[in-house]
């Protein structure tokens, strides 16, 4: 039974918590909160009762469940194999289900949901920022009235021209060495349109074909983990009509974002399990899918195109990417593969950086206070850059890296290999 169904089906993966409490050691909102419904063991006790009937779904606890970042930690420290993302997950899912969705979510995901009323959403506001942000830098900017987002942040401004209007759906080189369909992701498309063009430098320099369906949209990932799957189930549906169309022209789906990923690789299939005609369709699609830095290195990657100053970098690894699609080695050994790159490792590479998607929209403060740990990390190690392959721990480093005023920026690993690429 999927997750998605409700939480009888994740009645055995709360049966397997033994209440051993390893989870607490890892968990950074319990670091920070010291509350026990704030770590997976209360969660999970929480879920319990709710199953059991002791428990009804009501706001409060709706917001209990909503205190996880789904960083994955206690999913890879729990000696039982406990998947807490699932019990997680499937409590949103029922809680939405029994008590619906709070008015700005709903909005927000009906939005989302609307691929051509998205689209227009972003161009008009990418047009009006300059009436509700004030432009610090090129790259910077900070709100000017308090609309969801706390005075101090600071936000990377909305592309004038999204990624996916800028170039051409199909990019061929010259004898190819490997063609692939590239899903960019909303902030990708519309925030950071330089990871695209970088994907696309990248990828031609090693003799890859690249498609980039021109009807994709939002993975849907942001409505999966707040519950909202009923919402997300079409758009699932359309992506997988789309890459699945194209699947027999390309060698790998690939992604910059982890999150993207997780959602193609993990929540589709389980998702669509059960609707007539997709289950399998989603799973072929599913195998397909590799993050940027995977398929490079398994290309498999030429250092000697690259050309780097010596220059003291760090990797911050995104939660969804490492201990969600496994991805850890392999931007480590592309990065130090390349002459003039000085690797200064972090002390916790792993641990989250407090963004979450929304959570760091509802949640900031606390949100802020993991971010401090990371950026604490990021000070010791001595390096110049910092290089994540997530945009929107991207974005939330950067937030971070300029409020405490330190020197470093953070990029993702994509622009940085676009950026020291040789003339050729």
């Amino acid at each position: 039974m999927s997750i998605f169904n409700g939480l009888a089906a994740v009645e055995e993966e709360i049966l397997k918590c033994m209440k051993c409490g390893n989870c607490q050691a890892v968990c950074p909102l319990y670091k920070e909160s010291r509350q026990e419904p704030a770590v997976a063991r209360g969660k999970i006790r929480l879920a319990a009762a709710v199953l059991d009937g002791r428990l009804k779904p009501a706001e409060t606890l709706a917001r209990r469940f909503d205190l996880c970042l789904t960083c994955l930690a206690c999913v890879a420290t729990c000696p039982s194999g406990v998947k807490v993302d699932r019990i997680i997950l499937a409590a949103r899912t029922a809680m939405v289900r029994e008590k619906g969705l709070p008015f700005i979510k709903k909005t927000a995901f009906t939005g989302l949901s609307r691929p051509h009323l998205f689209d227009l959403g972003i161009k008009t506001a990418a047009r009006l920022q300059g009436v509700f942000f004030k432009r610090l830098e090129q790259e910077k900017m900070q709100p000017r009235f308090p609309l969801g987002l706390e005075l101090r942040r600071i936000v990377p401004p909305l592309a004038s021209v999204p990624f996916r209007d800028r170039v051409a759906e199909t990019h061929k080189v010259e004898r190819p060495a490997a063609t692939v369909a590239f899903f960019t992701g909303c902030m990708t498309n519309y925030l950071y349109p330089e990871i695209g063009q970088a994907t696309l430098r990248v990828l031609k320099a090693h003799g890859v074909n690249v498609i980039i369906p021109r009807m994709q949209h939002c993975c849907g990932a942001p409505l999966l983990y707040n519950g909202a799957a009923d919402m997300a189930r079409e758009m699932a549906k359309s992506h997988v009509d789309l890459f699945g169309s194209i699947r027999a022209r390309a060698d790998a789906i690939i992604t910059v974002c982890g999150t993207c990923g997780e959602a193609f690789k993990h929540l589709y299939p389980e998702l669509l399990d059960t609707t007539p005609g997709y289950g399998k369709k989603a799973r072929e699609v599913a195998d397909r899918i590799m993050d940027i830095t995977r398929f490079l290195y398994r290309l498999p990657f030429n250092p000697n195109l690259f050309r780097a100053p010596e220059l003291s970098i760090t990797y911050h690894q995104p939660c969804h990417l490492g201990r969600g699609l496994g991805v850890v080695q392999e931007p480590l050994s592309i990065i130090r593969s390349i002459a003039g790159v000085i690797y200064q490792p972090l002390k916790e590479p792993g641990r989250c950086c407090g963004n979450a998607g929304s959570f760091s929209l509802t949640h900031y403060d606390l949100s802020y206070r993991v971010l401090a740990h990371k950026l604490r990390d990021i000070k010791s190690s001595g390096a110049q850059m910092v290089i994540t392959g997530c945009p929107a721990c991207r974005m939330h480093l950067n937030d971070g890296l300029t409020q405490e005023q330190m020197p470093q920026k953070a990029v993702h690993t994509i622009e940085f290999l676009a950026g020291i690429l040789a003339e050729r």
